[in-house]
């Protein structure tokens, strides 16, 4: 993805910079109201990415949408304009969101089920992810009917698959390759 690596770079420099003045968390909840507000208009993500319209009208746009903001993001939005990259504001924002977590060693789990899932469910899916990989989580249900019970959990790169199709494809390989239990006729 274009500018990737340098939203990166602008992403971990907000960080320390946040850090420095004790704002983090008040940077990162900025940064998740851009990044939802930045996917749910398509208008806004035209403007930001049109070379037409100029970067200060771009900036004015930035600071009347995002009016409620810490004054470090909208030294962001300022910083961006005057680099000419505010047109990777959204990539900024999200990679934010991915150095904050890392930084206060948050991870995210992602658990696909049929159904939603229940409180008692998340406290065993948390002891779960907490047995694989020594930490906590936070979760976001998935939902997909294709599993067809249980439940898949992703962590990172690590996944555990309890799911009923998956229990079933592997009875179906196991029969196809031969069971020494079948009689021979």
């Amino acid at each position: 993805m274009k500018g990737t690596r340098a939203a990166q770079r602008y992403a971990k420099a907000i960080l320390n910079l946040a850090n420095e003045k004790k704002v983090a968390k008040e940077v990162k909840d900025d940064m998740l109201s851009i990044s939802k507000t930045i996917a749910a208009s398509a208008d806004l993500r035209t403007t930001l990415a049109s070379p037409v319209i100029k970067p200060a009208l771009k900036n004015k746009a930035l600071k009347a949408i995002f009016k409620d903001v810490n004054g470090l993001t909208t030294g962001v939005f300022n910083l961006l304009v005057e680099n000419n990259r505010i047109d990777i504001l959204d990539i900024v924002a999200k990679q934010y969101l991915i150095l904050f977590d890392g930084s206060i060693q948050v991870q995210n789990a992602v658990v696909t089920t049929v159904v939603p899932l229940t409180k008692e469910l998340e406290v065993k899916i948390q002891a779960k992810i907490k047995e694989l990989t020594g930490r906590e989580a936070t979760i976001k249900n998935k939902i997909d009917e294709s599993i067809l019970g249980g439940f898949v959990l992703r962590v990172g790169d690590l996944q555990y698959d309890a799911s009923v199709a998956n229990n079933l494809n592997k009875l179906r390989t196991e029969f196809k390759t031969g069971n020494a239990y079948v009689s021979k006729i």
